[in-house]
């Protein structure tokens, strides 16, 4: 994912010195350039493409703390719930 990023911000850049080096350009001109085409979609492309990332790391740390909370009161649960008897059923 990233080497596509990384081409299209060189190909923005090209694009930025073609056209500051343009006889017409500007250096001005360039610098938006790069920002417009290279800098501005690449950062909302990654943005969006990392959010399956994102959401998984968020995922993970809620398990984590529900299952901290579930270590420090497990032995309040623990006591809470009934135990089978050891005797069995004969009435059948």
């Amino acid at each position: 994912m990233y080497i596509v990023a990384i081409a299209w911000i060189y190909v923005a850049l090209m694009m930025g010195v073609a056209e500051a080096t343009n006889t017409n350009g500007t250096v001005l001109g360039g610098i938006v350039t790069f920002i417009l085409y290279g800098i501005l979609p690449t950062s909302i492309i990654i943005y969006i493409m990392d959010a399956p990332r994102r959401k998984r790391v968020r995922l993970a740390l809620q398990r984590e703390a529900s299952e901290m909370a579930t270590s420090q009161n497990g032995n309040e649960t623990q006591a809470d719930t009934p135990k089978p008897s050891d005797t069995p059923d004969t009435k059948l």
